[in-house]
């Protein structure tokens, strides 16, 4: 396993690890006594490496897994205990919005990372893990898993979580699983739109992530970084402009390196020089 130089100058927290195996590179959630859960170290870790890579053309997709057999259990209790004596401290609630933004800046960052985001999801898929979950591209999952949003229950709100979970599964499924908060398994995270496979078995949950990866080896990096930046775009802007612009992007696509490249290896009957 070898960093690449991006990656390797990175100096981030333990509370996560970084394997790479060519353009892919693997997030490790690393902290199993706890279930994962997301301290404040672990966002800054994850925002630190999404920042690092985000130029870094090398790197084709990351690989979210959590260590232990857990992916994450949401946020975690002692760093809450800790803000709170920082706001009796202070007099201010301002270090709760703090930290709660920082991650709800994280999830975003992830979610508009030009890579492609993969997620493996095991065991507890709870709160803030349940966000990192929605804004992956690919989300992978065991059918023992259990997912849900807690927060409710425990008289707060999933404040930086909703707006990605909407976006995920719609607002009528949204609103059932917050209010509520229900668990469910894997089998009806499928069902609600959440992942988008479902393994039976650690074996069958690593083919189905290979299976990915070598999908992902096939698009070309430059065009699925713009296609990728492109869908996220048509929530937010008018039709026409983005149509236009769209146009623009698919005619410099086609008479650039990799469209010409494309087209060769599919006249040659031959995997394109981008598929490692």
């Amino acid at each position: 396993m070898t960093l690449s130089t991006s990656v390797a100058a990175l100096e981030i927290d333990d509370s996560i690890q970084l394997e790479q195996q060519g353009g892919i590179l693997t997030l490790w959630l690393n902290r199993p006594e706890s279930r994962n859960a997301m301290s404040l170290k672990m966002v800054t870790a994850i925002h630190q490496v999404f920042s690092q890579i985000a130029d870094d053309v090398s790197i084709r997709a990351v690989i979210l897994r959590g260590q232990g057999g857990h992916f994450c259990a949401g946020g975690d209790i002692k760093d809450m205990a800790g803000l709170r004596v920082e706001a009796a401290d202070t007099g201010s609630l301002q270090p709760y919005v703090d930290f709660n933004r920082r991650f709800g800046a994280m999830l975003e960052q992830v979610e508009q990372a030009p890579q492609t985001v993969v997620a493996v999801l095991e065991g507890a898929v709870l709160g803030g893990g349940f966000g990192l979950a929605c804004v992956s591209d690919l989300a992978i999952s065991r059918d023992t898993a259990q997912f849900g949003l807690p927060e409710t229950g425990l008289g707060i709100l999933p404040a930086q979580i909703a707006p990605f979970v909407v976006k995920r599964v719609g607002l009528t499924q949204a609103r059932r699983l917050a209010l509520f908060g229900l668990r469910f398994d894997g089998k009806m995270a499928l069902d609600l739109g959440v992942v988008h496979q479902v393994a039976c078995n650690e074996v069958e949950l690593e083919q189905q992530l290979e299976q990915g990866i070598e999908q992902i080896k096939r698009a070309a990096p430059l065009a699925s970084r713009a296609t990728k930046a492109l869908l996220q775009r048509t929530l937010n802007e008018a039709l026409t402009p983005l149509l236009d612009d769209a146009a623009r992007q698919f005619a410099e696509a086609v008479a650039g390196a990799e469209g010409q490249e494309g087209t060769m290896a599919f006249i040659q009957k031959r995997h394109p020089n981008w598929f490692d």
